[in-house]
C-alpha cells in the first residue's frame, strides 16, 4: 500500500514565510540607499548648472547710443581750420540703418589762390557702436576687435608710402594713428588716419590734403596733429562720455 508524503506542519510554514520575508528585507534598503545616491547626485549638478550659465554672462555695454547728428561731432571753428573753403561746413551725413549703431560725416573744400597755388582738403569721421551679446561677446570686446581690423586696414591702404602706425596716447580707451602719402591725380596727397575706441564705440578719422598748382603739399606729420585733435571732439561727442 503506497503512502502519502506527509504534509508540513502549520509552524514550519509559518517559519519558512518568516525566513523569505527577511531575505527580502536587505534588497529593499539597498534599493532605497541607490535612489537617494540618484537624488543627492541630482541635487548636486543643480548648483552647478547655475553657475555655468551665470558665467555666460557678459558685461553690459557702457554706451548705448551716438551722436544723433555725426557732422555735429566736431565743433565748427575745428572744421574752418581744418577745411578751409569747405563746400558744405555743416558736412554731408552718411546713410544708416540705424543711427545708434553707426554714423559717418564728411567734409571737403578747395581754398582756390590762382596762380599762388590751391590747397584741398577733405576730412571723414566715422562711428561704429557694438552691443554685449552672450553669444558673441561683450560691446568693448568686440569694438577692440573691430579697431584693430581698423587699423589693420588703414595700415594696408594699396598704394601707400611711408606707411607709419603709433599709438595716440590721451584719445579714448586707446587710439592709433595712420599717417602716408598717396599719389592720385598726379597729386601728391598726405594722409592721417586715427583709429580710437572708446569702450564700445570706435571711431575712425581720415583726414587728407593736396596742393594744386605748383603749391606744396601738406605732410602727413602735420595732417595727423589736426586729425587727432578733430578725433577728440568726436570721441567726447559721444553721448555718455564723462567731459
Amino acid at each position: 500500500m503506497q503512502r502519502s508524503a506527509p504534509r508540513p506542519s502549520r509552524s514550519r510554514t509559518r517559519n519558512r514565510v518568516r525566513l523569505l520575508a527577511c531575505a527580502a528585507v536587505p534588497v529593499m534598503i539597498v534599493a532605497a540607499g541607490c535612489s537617494s545616491d540618484s537624488d543627492s547626485d541630482s541635487a548636486k549638478d543643480k548648483p552647478a548648472a547655475t553657475t555655468s550659465k551665470a558665467a555666460t554672462k557678459v558685461a553690459a555695454a557702457k554706451f548705448t547710443s551716438l551722436p544723433a547728428d555725426p557732422c555735429k561731432s566736431i565743433a565748427k571753428k575745428t572744421i574752418e581750420d581744418l577745411v578751409p573753403k569747405a563746400k558744405d561746413k555743416s558736412g554731408s551725413s552718411g546713410k544708416s540703418s540705424d543711427i545708434t549703431t553707426r554714423g559717418s560725416c564728411s567734409w571737403n573744400g578747395l581754398d582756390d589762390n590762382g596762380v599762388k597755388g590751391s590747397q584741398y582738403r577733405w576730412l571723414d569721421v566715422s562711428f561704429m557702436r557694438y552691443d554685449s551679446d552672450e553669444g558673441l561677446g561683450s560691446g568693448q570686446d568686440r569694438a577692440a576687435d573691430y579697431y584693430k581690423k581698423e587699423v589693420a586696414k588703414a595700415s594696408a591702404t594699396e598704394g601707400a608710402k611711408g606707411t607709419k602706425a603709433t599709438p595716440t596716447p590721451g584719445v579714448g580707451t586707446e587710439a592709433t594713428a595712420i599717417t602716408y602719402s598717396l599719389t592720385k591725380t598726379d597729386e601728391s596727397f598726405g594722409y592721417a588716419t586715427v583709429v580710437a575706441r572708446s569702450e564700445n564705440v570706435v571711431i575712425t578719422l581720415t583726414y587728407n590734403g593736396a596742393g594744386y598748382a605748383g603749391a606744396k603739399s601738406p605732410a602727413a606729420s602735420d595732417l595727423v596733429k589736426d586729425a587727432a585733435k578733430a578725433t577728440k571732439e568726436a570721441v567726447a561727442a559721444v553721448p555718455g562720455t564723462a567731459k
